[in-house]
Parts: C-alpha cells; sequence; structure tokens
C-alpha cells in the first residue's frame, strides 16, 4: 500500500513576500511606462488596485485590533482604579455611620443622664448576654471597682432597663424587666393606680411586650397609651422611672382590675450601653428617714 506523500504546507509568509515582491515589480514597471500603455493599466486596474485594497484592509483590520487591545487593557486598568477608590470611599462611609451611632449613644446616655440627674450614675457597656434573641441577662464592664452593688437600678433608651443581680471586681450580670423571674411594682402615670408588671420572653417572642396585672381601675380611667412607672411601693426599684406604654387592656374576672400588655420603652433586642444608679432604694430610703 502506498502511502499517500503529506501534503507539504507552504508559510503564509512566504506567500506575503512573493506577492509584495510582485507588486513592487509591477509598480516599477508601470512608473518606467509612466502608464503610458494601456496593458501596464489594465495590470494595475485588476491586480494593483485589488491587491491595494486588500492589503489596506489587513492594515486597518490589524490597527484595529491593536487600539482594541490598547483600549481594554486602559478600561481594565480604570476599572482597577475605581474598585480602589469605591472601596475606599466605602469604608471611609462605613466609620462615618460608626461615628455618628456612637454619637447617637451617647446624645442618649446624656439625655438619661439628665433626665435622673437626681441620681448618682455611672456608665457601662454591655459585654455579654444569656443565650436567645433578647437581653433578658445581661453582663456589663462595670463592677464593685466601680461602686456598683447588688440590687442597683439599670437604665437604657429612657427607661428601667432591670436590677443588678450579681457583682465582680470589674462586671455585674443584669436582670432585665422582661425576664421570666422579673416581678415590678409599677403604677399608671396618668390614674397614680397600682400594678405589676411581669417579664415574659414568650410574650416576647410572640409580640415584642410583657405583662401587667392587678391594676385598680374602678373609674375606668386606664386607657391604651398610659405610661407605667416604677412606683413608690416597689421594695427594689427606685420611683418614677418609665417602664413602657399601655397597649392592650382586659378586665379580670373579678371585675375591679385589669390586666394587658406593656410596650417597653428599652429595646431589649439591642443593647450597647447603660446607666447604673449607684443608690439602692434601700439606701435612698434609709438615708431619707435619717
Amino acid at each position: 500500500m502506498n502511502k499517500r506523500k503529506k501534503k507539504s504546507k507552504f508559510p503564509a509568509k512566504y506567500v506575503l513576500l512573493i506577492m509584495s515582491l510582485f507588486c513592487l515589480v509591477i509598480i516599477g514597471c508601470s512608473v518606467k511606462l509612466s502608464f503610458s500603455s494601456s496593458a501596464a493599466n489594465h495590470v494595475v486596474g485588476y491586480v494593483i488596485i485589488p491587491m491595494q485594497k486588500g492589503i489596506n484592509r489587513v492594515g486597518q483590520a490589524l490597527t484595529g485590533l491593536r487600539e482594541n487591545f490598547v483600549t481594554k487593557e486602559a478600561l481594565q486598568a480604570e476599572n482597577e482604579e475605581l474598585r480602589t477608590e469605591l472601596a475606599s470611599v466605602q469604608e471611609q462611609l462605613n466609620q462615618v455611620q460608626l461615628n455618628q451611632d456612637e454619637f447617637n449613644q451617647l446624645r442618649e446616655l446624656y439625655g438619661m443622664d439628665q433626665t435622673f440627674s437626681d441620681y448618682e450614675k455611672v456608665a457601662a457597656r454591655v459585654i455579654g448576654k444569656d443565650p436567645g434573641n433578647w437581653f433578658s441577662t445581661f453582663q456589663i464592664d462595670k463592677g464593685s471597682n466601680d461602686g456598683i452593688t447588688k440590687d442597683m437600678n439599670v437604665i437604657a433608651d429612657g427607661g428601667l432597663a432591670g436590677i443588678v443581680t450579681d457583682v465582680g471586681p470589674n462586671y455585674a450580670t443584669v436582670r432585665a424587666v422582661i425576664d421570666d423571674n422579673s416581678n415590678v411594682s409599677c403604677k399608671d402615670l396618668a390614674t397614680s393606680n397600682l400594678c405589676i408588671v411581669s417579664g415574659s420572653l414568650q410574650s416576647m417572642n410572640e409580640s415584642s411586650m410583657i405583662h401587667f396585672s392587678d391594676l385598680s381601675d374602678k373609674e375606668n380611667k386606664v386607657a391604651e397609651g398610659d405610661q407605667i412607672v416604677t412606683s413608690n411601693v416597689s421594695d427594689l426599684y427606685l420611683e418614677g422611672i418609665p417602664v413602657g406604654y399601655i397597649t392592650e387592656i382586659t378586665d379580670d374576672a373579678n371585675q375591679l382590675t385589669k390586666s394587658g400588655k406593656v410596650a417597653t420603652i428599652v429595646d431589649f433586642e439591642h443593647m450597647e450601653k447603660v446607666f447604673v444608679i449607684l443608690q439602692t432604694k434601700d439606701a435612698i430610703t434609709e438615708h431619707q428617714g435619717e
């Protein structure tokens, strides 16, 4: 069986070279004859001009590719520069937002400080909490070294946050008013009628509210929107600290008292800073009795 001979491949560059030489010969001849010969004119018209057009097209295509390549590189470099600038601007905006948040928190703390100016206080940062969505029990970064003792009241967002239950040298644990073990003697600020506000994590999960009960209201003056504050008969809580606002009212079976729900003033889902009042109810009562 005869093997087929492989077709030899003639390099394209040689074809281009031969065509170029041929063009030069034709051009030279045409110049020498000064284009007086009609034959030369026919050669120029049928051979050289189409070849020149083809060469021009190739040159234009190559020029376009080169320009596109340069333009693409320039665009890539510009995009990379813009990404860097955008990242820098975003970082600056984030820092501005953090500074604004910090300023707002400090302003709120200052507002609380002015609201409860009669009490000596210390600001503290929340550093830990029990598992779950709510700050029902949380830790702060101030303790006995800062004058904090058990049963001191804790405020945040302009309202009652809870009470100190445990103290270390540089930390303290706070039980919030929403905790299941929290019961605070309160009153309706509009009517001065007493009630009990009880924490409930289940109720917080269901409606973000806690309960009030045993609210005496023989004259039916209690209304939704009334503010609930700590009462003067509370054993542990100082009088007059806002707790929240009545959102629902229900008549009890005895027809003498009412129960319902309270929307707390403090945001117990997001807590960062608090104030601890550096006087307990017992200490103030003893001082007033002297």
